[in-house]
């Protein structure tokens, strides 16, 4: 029963913090039941338990009690984060690491213990309970513990299993895609008010255009070739925007941006 279970983030940024709101929220586990720790922030360790009502800790020894253990700092720190962890864990630990890039099996070689490792990668629509999640397990974890994990991160939106090799498009597609996504809205803004449209309309308009168009991918099932081809009327507004998009080879350019930040990952994890 995961109700039961003591659970604890070392690392207490941004991604973990949407983690535990989607567990507080969810009332999966107490909220007593979750513990952060963070050696170089106590106001940060304040400012979450004043939220969320959870545990809090500077003392690496407090991670004695968890069960499961979130690594949530940036990739970069892992390895130098794992050594003092090796004392504290548990055989029947299950480690969910959200840092990019960093492998299962560089987890289990620093742990030094047969570990079960659950990789995953989220994006920051967390934050909103809409993140598209990958996972993937290591050498030790079972079904059981990948179940486990699945239900802590659905609590922030939707989650797949995948293959590890297959997280680096996962971190090229959906773990980087929200900047892509944000990157048009600014374009487009800047557009609409070079145009004569006022500062805020470009962007509320801009805004929900980009919303109304995922909820039409998401509630329709249709792909999205069928969905263009429907907006767009032969000699119209849409065909015109289209055909300079073509002109400037955005759709290679933008196969080409995911094709490189999940070469940039594969990168990281070396």
């Amino acid at each position: 029963m995961i109700h039961n279970k003591k659970i604890a983030f070392y690392g207490a940024g941004a991604m973990a913090e949407a983690i535990i709101s989607g567990i507080v929220k969810s009332e999966l586990i107490p909220s007593t039941n979750i513990l952060a720790i963070n050696r170089s922030n106590k106001d940060r360790l304040t400012y979450l338990e004043e939220i969320y009502h959870i545990q809090t800790s500077q003392n690496l020894q407090d991670l004695q009690s968890a069960t499961i253990i979130f690594l949530a700092m940036k990739p970069k720190d892992v390895h130098k984060a794992l050594l003092p962890l090796q004392q504290f864990l548990h055989n029947d630990a299950l480690i969910i690491s959200v840092a990019a890039g960093i492998s299962c099996a560089q987890i289990e070689q620093a742990c030094q213990k047969q570990v079960a490792v659950i990789r995953s990668m989220p994006n920051t629509s967390a934050t909103l309970g809409l993140s598209a999640t990958g996972i993937a397990r290591g050498m030790y974890a079972s079904d059981t513990h990948v179940q486990t994990a699945k239900t802590l991160l659905q609590t922030i939106g939707i989650v797949e299993e995948v293959e590890e090799d297959q997280l680096h498009v996962i971190t090229g597609l959906s773990g980087s895609g929200p900047a892509y996504f944000y990157y048009v809205v600014e374009a487009m803004e800047v557009a609409a008010i070079q145009l004569g449209l006022p500062e805020n309309l470009a962007h509320d308009f801009a805004v929900q255009t980009i919303l109304g168009s995922a909820s039409m991918l998401k509630e329709t099932q249709k792909p999205a070739p069928l969905l263009r081809k429907e907006v767009t009327s032969p000699n119209g507004t849409t065909e015109a925007g289209i055909r300079t998009l073509d002109e400037y080879h955005v759709k290679e350019a933008i196969q080409q941006c995911v094709k490189n930040a999940t070469k940039r990952s594969i990168e990281l994890g070396k």
